[in-house]
């Protein structure tokens, strides 16, 4: 396994790869499947629209819930073009950090004149 700074690094250099290329305006749908085509080149695993349940009362659920793309089974992409990160776009992220237990998430938002300013590094630190 990749440490996880190195991980990272490499998922941000795709997505500065991905919006070089295409820029900003386009569907979420077509970012994601350039951003797979992107970690498939670098050699990384992933899962695209990964379905993800949630244990109530020792009860795992299928409410509906999936992530964008989730790299080396260690960090969680959640893939925006939208105006700005939102408050509610963060939290989202948190939660599917914490329902999957997954300790980091990157939000990614390919609306912006430059990659860097759309990036949110988001950290669960809950102990389980």
């Amino acid at each position: 396994m990749i440490q996880i700074n190195k991980l990272s690094s490499m998922i941000i250099g795709s997505a500065i790869e991905v919006h070089k290329i295409l820029g900003p305006g386009l569907l979420e749908s077509t970012y994601e499947k350039c951003m797979c085509h992107e970690l498939t080149l670098r050699g990384l695993s992933f899962e695209s629209q990964k379905p993800l349940s949630v244990n109530y009362k020792g009860k795992e659920l299928n409410c509906g819930y999936r992530l964008d793309v989730i790299v080396e089974n260690a960090i969680i992409l959640e893939l925006k073009s939208c105006e700005k990160i939102e408050p509610i776009h963060k939290a989202q992220l948190l939660t599917y950090l914490k329902l999957s237990g997954i300790n980091l998430g990157l939000l990614l938002n390919f609306n912006t004149p430059v990659m860097k300013d759309g990036i949110v590094r988001i950290v669960n630190n809950l102990v389980e």
